[in-house]
């Protein structure tokens, strides 16, 4: 009877824990400006958006945050997409996000993570980490790192997700 029980319980936890991976984590981020916002409120007007974790430390993280922007407008005027970056540099270099973000041109929403309590909430470990979520707030591809030419597969994987159409990786 025991087994049975742990069993159940067992298959309950991982239930949750597969259903809280499939949405955006709540939890306060900065923006450039030092404004509070929760990232409960990220949306797209039903569009999908990518949100990139990525630091100022992080070479991987500006080369591919430098690989979309190349193709960012064109990506939006093709699916709608929204990127968000969020930094996960702490308050000691949280002040050097803007300026990295301006003179590398991205015309991206960032955030700053100081706490990491986002980069906790979406189970995080390494940048570059990124994710994309459908037009429902539904995390449907995420990829760590990044090589060269990452960024075709993510235009492909969000060109399926603009259109409704499932996916695998």
């Amino acid at each position: 009877m025991k087994k049975i029980v742990l069993g159940i319980i067992a298959i309950c936890v991982c239930i949750n824990f597969s259903i809280a991976q499939q949405t955006i984590g709540a939890a306060d981020v900065k923006t450039v400006d030092g404004k509070t916002v929760n990232t409960s409120k990220f949306a797209n007007d039903g569009k999908p958006m990518i949100i990139s974790f990525w630091a100022t430390w992080c070479k991987p993280c500006k080369k591919e945050l430098d690989a979309i922007s190349e193709n960012y407008a064109q990506w939006q005027k093709e699916t709608g997409v929204k990127l968000i970056a969020v930094s996960i540099d702490d308050s000691r270099s949280a002040g050097k996000v803007g300026t990295d973000a301006k003179s590398h041109g991205w015309d991206y929403e960032v955030y700053v993570d100081e706490n990491q309590d986002f980069k906790r909430a979406m189970n995080v470990n390494n940048v570059p980490h990124t994710f994309i979520v459908d037009g429902k707030g539904n995390i449907v591809w995420q990829h760590n790192s990044y090589a060269e030419g990452d960024e075709e597969h993510l235009f492909e994987v969000l060109k399926k997700v603009a259109k409704g159409e499932k996916v695998s990786d």
